[in-house]
């Protein structure tokens, strides 16, 4: 039987796992010629940048368990927190702050997961 504990060890184990694994790239090319002023922030940020992945790894490893229809709803709110954070412009606490914001929205969609008992 796989409890709850068991589920969310192995999630932040994949996430941690994954992460490092990326720790040295955000989710975008930081190599773009045209970057947005806040994903400059980012690649300039190694905290922000390690957000970013934390983030990014996240939200794909959350679409992974979540139903069709809930996969919409998770990816059109991602794309309104995209917007947000695009908001910021280059500034640094409010981009950290709208990734607290998501991390903390991600982390109750996985509490949510309906899972068999």
């Amino acid at each position: 039987m796989i409890t709850t504990r068991t589920t969310t060890a192995a999630l932040g184990f994949a996430i941690l796992l994954i992460g490092s694994h990326l720790a040295q790239a955000a989710s975008f090319d930081c190599d773009a010629k045209e970057l947005k002023p806040d994903e400059k922030a980012i690649c300039d940020n190694r905290a922000l940048n390690d957000a970013d992945v934390k983030m990014v790894t996240t939200f794909e490893l959350l679409s992974g368990l979540l139903a069709m229809g809930s996969r919409g709803t998770l990816q059109d709110e991602q794309t309104t927190w995209l917007k947000k954070r695009q908001e910021c412009g280059a500034d640094a606490a409010c981009i950290k702050a709208a990734y607290d914001e998501r991390l903390k929205q991600l982390g109750e969609t996985y509490k949510n997961i309906n899972r068999p008992l």
